[in-house]
C-alpha cells in the first residue's frame, strides 16, 4: 500500500460551502448563533416539560425528540464550525464514520418517531375516551426503544457497508460534513448497487414512517370531519397542528436528498438542504411546538411567572 493511501486511511478533507474567507467567517457567526439556539431551545422544552405538569405521552415523545435533534445538530455542527475557521479542513478517518453513523442514525430515529407521535394524535382525535389505556408508560417506552433501535441498527449496517468501498486517493468530500451519498461518490469502483441500497434502506426508514404518518393523518382528517361543532373541529386541528408542521420539515428534505439519488438535487443544493436539516429544522422544531401549542406556551408563562417572582425576592 503506497503513502497516499495511507495519508487516506488518517484523513479526509471537507470542502465544505465556500473557500472565501470572508464568506467563511460570516458563516461561522451565523451557524454559531443557531447552533446555540437549537441547543438552548430543546434543551428548554425538555427543561419545561420536566418541571411542568406535562407528563402526557406526546410530551414524553417530544422530549425524545428534543434530544435527538440537540444531538444531530451537534453530531454536525460542531465539526461544521471549526473547519469554516481552519486552513486545512480535514477529518480522521474514524471520526467521519462516527459522524456518518450518529448523523444517519440520529436521522433514522427521528423519523420513527415522528411516525410514533403521528399514532399518538391519531389516538387522542379517534379514540379520546381510551387514550390513557392505550398509551400507557410501557407501550410509549417500547415505541421510543423501536425509534432508537431501528434508526442506529440501520444506520450501523449503512456506515459499515460504505467505509468498505476502496477509496484509492481520493479523500476530498465535497459536502458540509462525512454525508453518506457524499463518501460513496468518493469510492472508485461502480456505486450503483450502493446507492440502490441507500434508495431501498431510505424506503424502508423514511418511506415506510412516512405512510404510516399519512395513514394517520388520513384517520385523523376523517374523524375530524365528523366532529358537528366548529369548536371541536378547531381543537382537533390544534392538537396535531405542530405534529405536521415538523413532519412536512424533516419528511420533505430527507425524500428530496435520498429517494432519489442520481437525479436529486446539485452537490450545491445537497449541502443547503443538509445545511437546512442540521441547523434550521432543529432550531425551529422547539419554536413550532411553543408557539402552536397553548399547554408548552402556558406552561412557558407559568416559568417565567416563577423566574419573575424569583428575582424580585432577590432584589428586596
Amino acid at each position: 500500500m503506497g503513502t497516499d493511501n495511507q495519508t487516506w486511511l488518517r484523513e479526509f478533507i471537507v470542502l465544505g460551502l465556500s473557500s472565501d474567507w470572508v464568506t467563511q467567517v460570516s458563516l461561522f457567526v451565523l451557524f454559531s448563533i443557531t447552533y446555540l439556539m437549537t441547543v438552548l431551545g430543546n434543551f428548554l422544552i425538555v427543561l419545561l416539560i420536566r418541571l411542568d405538569s406535562l407528563h402526557t405521552p406526546m410530551y414524553f415523545f417530544l422530549t425524545n425528540l428534543s434530544i435527538v435533534d440537540i444531538s444531530y445538530a451537534t453530531s454536525i455542527v460542531p465539526q461544521m464550525l471549526a473547519h469554516l475557521l481552519a486552513e486545512q479542513k480535514a477529518i480522521p478517518h474514524m471520526s467521519c464514520a462516527a459522524q456518518l453513523f450518529f448523523s444517519l442514525g440520529l436521522g433514522g430515529i427521528e423519523f420513527v418517531l415522528l411516525a410514533v407521535m403521528a399514532y399518538d394524535r391519531y389516538v387522542a382525535v379517534c379514540d379520546p375516551l381510551r387514550y390513557s389505556v392505550i398509551m400507557h408508560g410501557g407501550l410509549c417506552t417500547r415505541l421510543a426503544v423501536t425509534s432508537w433501535v431501528s434508526g442506529s441498527v440501520t444506520s450501523l449496517m449503512q456506515t459499515a457497508i460504505t467505509f468498505q468501498l476502496p477509496m484509492c486517493n481520493n479523500k476530498f468530500i465535497d459536502h458540509i460534513s462525512c454525508e453518506l451519498l457524499a463518501v460513496v461518490r468518493l469510492a472508485c469502483v461502480d456505486t450503483s448497487s450502493n446507492e440502490i441500497a441507500i434508495m431501498v434502506s431510505s424506503i424502508v426508514l423514511l418511506m415506510t414512517p412516512f405512510c404510516l404518518v399519512l395513514l394517520s393523518y388520513v384517520q385523523i382528517i376523517s374523524s375530524t370531519l365528523k366532529i358537528q361543532s366548529t369548536e371541536g373541529r378547531k381543537k382537533a386541528f390544534h392538537t396535531c397542528a405542530s405534529h405536521l408542521t415538523v413532519v412536512v420539515l424533516c419528511y420533505g428534505m430527507a425524500i428530496v436528498t435520498y429517494i432519489q439519488p442520481r437525479s436529486g438535487p446539485s452537490l450545491f443544493q445537497g449541502k443547503l438542504i443538509s445545511l437546512f436539516y442540521a441547523i434550521l429544522t432543529p432550531m425551529l422544531n422547539p419554536m413550532i411546538y411553543s408557539v402552536r401549542n397553548k399547554e408548552v406556551k402556558g406552561a412557558w408563562q407559568k416559568l417565567l411567572g416563577k423566574l419573575s417572582e424569583f428575582t424580585s425576592k432577590l432584589a428586596i
